[in-house]
């Protein structure tokens, strides 16, 4: 459809549409939603099929006030924490999946970095990966036999909790650190990255990569993509204030950080699955390959499903009913 029928179409209800907002109209909240939907599904009409046009332009504003107001007077519904993991989070990560891009980028960058310093020089993994204390211990369960007894010294319980806390503690430090304009969580990555590396190629260097690797890729799948999720959501927080589109510098910023704490939240129950494992799974170093091999297959595969290929799925369907939408409304119009 050329842009020009596209406004002619749909231009009268966008008027009426601004006027409610502009003068403050009393309309019920449901009608208010279902309007707000209808914009929004023509923005992303006209996002694919006029980009950077003053339709694209006019609509974003009409949606931003539209936002606005609805979630001043939007009833929740009882099923909202079903919806956000259904469907409201995973709508909105697409639009976010360059930035996931970029962090796994730096992360993975920063592992290979980590690894090649520890290969060049011995004592780097203390220095930087791992402490002393850390370096030692293993070296000394490594003589006994049992490299990974680490994951067996705490009780199931306690070193599930602990785990889970200290895992979503790190989540905030990659999220909170990018208000420095994302270039903190950046940083974050690059350090984590650089640790994973290094612990690693230790490993490697003591003859038990695979020995290792088995082991701690069953929780660690879970637990280091969903810090580079988090990362991800710092990431979107430092967009928000570098680049703002047709948005007012601080709507940009408030929308950075909305999105960027619905991205953390998403993290929450990975975190606990992956505490689980740790606590109760990990530990159980004598299990076979091949279970070890599922946990970890079955883990990367739930990851890449809901982070990258639901996303997808959902953006595509979404963009197929608009078509379907405005031909079907085209079509009526030049019947009538």
């Amino acid at each position: 459809m050329r842009e020009a029928a596209f406004v002619k179409q749909n231009k009268d209800k966008w008027l009426e549409f601004e006027n409610i907002l502009t003068n403050n109209t009393q309309i019920d909240p449901d009608l208010l939603s279902d309007l707000y939907i209808e914009v929004t599904d023509h923005l992303s009409y006209a996002k694919t099929f006029y980009s950077n046009s003053n339709t694209e332009r006019y609509l974003n504003q009409l949606a931003s006030k539209a936002h606005q107001r609805i979630y001043k007077t939007k009833k929740e519904p009882k099923n909202r924490l079903i919806g956000f993991f259904k469907t409201e989070f995973p709508t909105m990560f697409y639009q976010h999946h360059r930035e996931l891009f970029i962090t796994f980028l730096t992360f993975a960058f920063f592992v290979f970095i980590g690894a090649y310093s520890t290969a060049t020089d011995a004592d780097f993994v203390r220095s930087f990966g791992l402490n002393d204390a850390y370096v030692n211990m293993t070296l000394e369960n490594i003589e006994k036999g049992d490299p990974m007894a680490v994951y067996k010294e705490q009780g199931e319980f306690n070193m599930f909790l602990g785990i889970t806390l200290n895992n979503i503690k790190v989540a905030l430090f990659a999220f909170g650190y990018g208000i420095l304009l994302g270039i903190g969580s950046l940083y974050f990555m690059m350090q984590n990255g650089i640790m994973l590396g290094g612990f690693q190629y230790f490993f490697y260097e003591q003859g038990l990569l695979w020995e290792s690797a088995r082991t701690i890729w069953i929780h660690g799948t879970i637990e280091i993509s969903v810090i580079i999720v988090a990362g991800c959501a710092g990431l979107v927080m430092g967009n928000g204030m570098l680049f703002t589109g047709t948005l007012p510098r601080l709507e940009s910023f408030k929308r950075g950080v909305i999105n960027g704490l619905k991205i953390l939240m998403s993290t929450i129950p990975f975190f606990i699955i992956a505490g689980f494992l740790e606590g109760f799974v990990t530990r159980h170093t004598e299990m076979p390959d091949w279970l070890a091999i599922l946990i970890i297959s079955s883990s990367l595969a739930l990851i890449l499903f809901y982070y990258v290929i639901y996303p997808i799925k959902l953006h595509k369907k979404s963009k197929l009913n608009i078509e379907q939408k405005n031909t079907t409304t085209l079509t009526l119009s030049q019947t009538n």
